[in-house]
């Protein structure tokens, strides 16, 4: 992976020794969205990879009101009868209009040996605790599961059905191809449709499941989480840029540049946003990570972006490259450039890339967008140079006009999964079913209807991918809610 810049200016360093216990209330935004109590917490703590991931940490976040509290960390890993305090956490403030003020924490998790399982614990000042267990990152001796689905934070009892599934099927982590939160990635449709499916207090088909208390979770960004741009209208929109705690290594530029698309409002508006993102934004988009054998990339494919632009081809290439030690590698973005569903069929931008997924050796590559699952055979693609219009986008951020890319497409229709397990070629997967309203079910019988890379075609059920990476063999499944396998294959190397 590429190293990662620490980037801890934005985040405020709590001083145990000068904090003062102010229960006062906060000034805030005119009509805000209310905070369902839990506890000391506006969001209970929860999981993610850090800005700059080094071996056996993890991060731990939560939401708090925006007042001073003696808030303090600490681990315990298995087998130890003591707990060890953690440093003191930092915060970054939202104060946005939409939702009331509150205040972002995050620590660090020292969490032990790979694989080693280990309980946290975050405390206030005033003695009120929260527990919960996890396991340490695994080696790249270690085997590991992973899961993905896209297309989730819907507020549905789909979404609370896959989220249990999930649970379930005891992933090392999570992955979340995109649109991660409807319907524009606004603080406020986090309260509502995301956490209370992820981190439910008690595993339920109609409740969810405590997964990100006790799963890492990693996220790319989809249409519906940035690309409400417009502050005036959506004042608590671009959340994923305050409520995610991700690698900072990726590249970056310039608002109104190829890669970081314009955010517009008031000056105030535009400021208390950018003072809540911190370094995230906008760097955050893009950026990659190792875990266990295998190295990531997550990109950000909202149209907005120039895949063709060259700084951010070479930073792929780079990447890559720098990976040549990984056995695995895995790219997820959120817009698939091989996708057979009539909806959203004509946006085909990121095809671009795929020669440079091939030179360099990726596996797989995760997407979602489209409502459903779909798996093609190895393919490689020469993309056809054409021209172009600048795409546009209507009020919920979906892209008008025809994107299509075309090339010269090679199929290894030898493989199987099953006899042939060495596929030559990236294989793509589409896993959009995560709890948003399905696309084309019509399609699922009709293989006439597929475009000709397209293998697998399961539009009638919700479902997500689980992956097993076990040294040079890996399995992926595709599984419903109700836990019936729906797709198999293997990869070997």
């Amino acid at each position: 992976m590429i190293a990662a810049r620490a980037s801890t200016a934005a985040w405020v360093l709590l001083s145990f020794t000068a904090l003062a216990c102010s229960h006062g209330a906060s000034p805030g935004a005119a009509g805000p969205e209310r905070a369902a109590r839990q506890g000391p917490f506006v969001v209970k703590p929860y999981l993610q990879f850090g800005e700059a991931p080094r071996a056996g940490e993890l991060a731990v976040v939560w939401h708090a009101d925006d007042v001073d509290a003696g808030w303090a960390v600490d681990v315990r890993p298995d087998g130890e009868s003591s707990w060890r305090p953690m440093e003191p956490p930092k915060f970054r403030r939202v104060a946005v209009a939409g939702v009331e003020p509150h205040r972002v924490y995050r620590a660090t998790l020292r969490a032990g040996a790979p694989g080693g399982r280990f309980a946290y614990r975050v405390r206030d000042g005033k003695g009120a605790d929260f527990e919960a267990e996890a396991l340490a990152p695994k080696s790249a001796s270690q085997p590991h599961r992973f899961a993905v689905f896209g297309d989730c934070g819907a507020g549905t009892p789909e979404e609370r059905r896959i989220a249990h599934r999930t649970f379930e099927e005891k992933p090392d982590f999570v992955m979340i191809p995109g649109d991660i939160i409807y319907d524009r990635g606004r603080a406020s449709e986090y309260r509502t449709r995301f956490w209370p499916a992820y981190n439910a207090d008690r595993p339920a088909p109609d409740a969810g499941a405590p997964l990100l208390r006790s799963t890492l979770f990693v996220a790319a960004a989809g249409n519906h989480d940035i690309a409400a741009r417009d502050l005036a209208k959506y004042p608590d929109g671009l959340a994923y840029f305050y409520y995610w705690c991700q690698p900072l290594n990726g590249p970056t530029g310039p608002e109104g540049g190829p890669l970081v698309a314009p955010v517009t409002g008031s000056p105030e508006q535009k400021k208390a946003f950018l003072d809540a993102a911190g370094e995230a934004f906008p760097r955050m988009a893009n950026f990659s990570f190792d875990y266990g054998n295998a190295h990531w990339i997550v990109l950000d494919a909202n149209a907005t972006v120039d895949w063709a632009d060259p700084a951010f081809r070479r930073w792929v290439e780079d990447d890559l490259a720098a990976a040549k030690d990984a056995r695995w590698r895995f790219v997820c973005y959120h817009q698939p450039g091989f996708n057979s569903s009539r909806s959203h069929f004509d946006e085909q931008h990121t095809r671009v890339l795929s020669p440079v997924f091939e030179a360099g050796k990726v596996d797989l590559v995760f997407n979602g967008h489209v409502h459903n699952y779909q798996r093609s055979y190895p393919l490689r693609f020469a993309p056809t140079p054409v021209q172009v219009e600048a795409p546009a986008f209507d009020e919920n951020g979906r892209m008008v006009p025809s994107h299509k890319s075309n090339g010269r497409l090679t199929l290894d229709r030898s493989f199987d999964g099953k006899d042939d397990t060495t596929p030559e070629g990236v294989i793509y997967i589409v896993t959009g079913a995560g709890g948003n309203r399905l696309y084309n079910p019509e399609q699922q019988d009709d293989p006439s209807s597929w475009q000709p890379f397209t293998v697998k075609h399961i539009s009638r059920v919700h479902s997500l991918t689980v992956v097993d990476v076990d040294d040079s063999k890996l399995t992926l499944r595709q599984v419903s809610a109700d836990g019936e396998e729906l797709d198999r294959i293997v990869v070997t190397k």
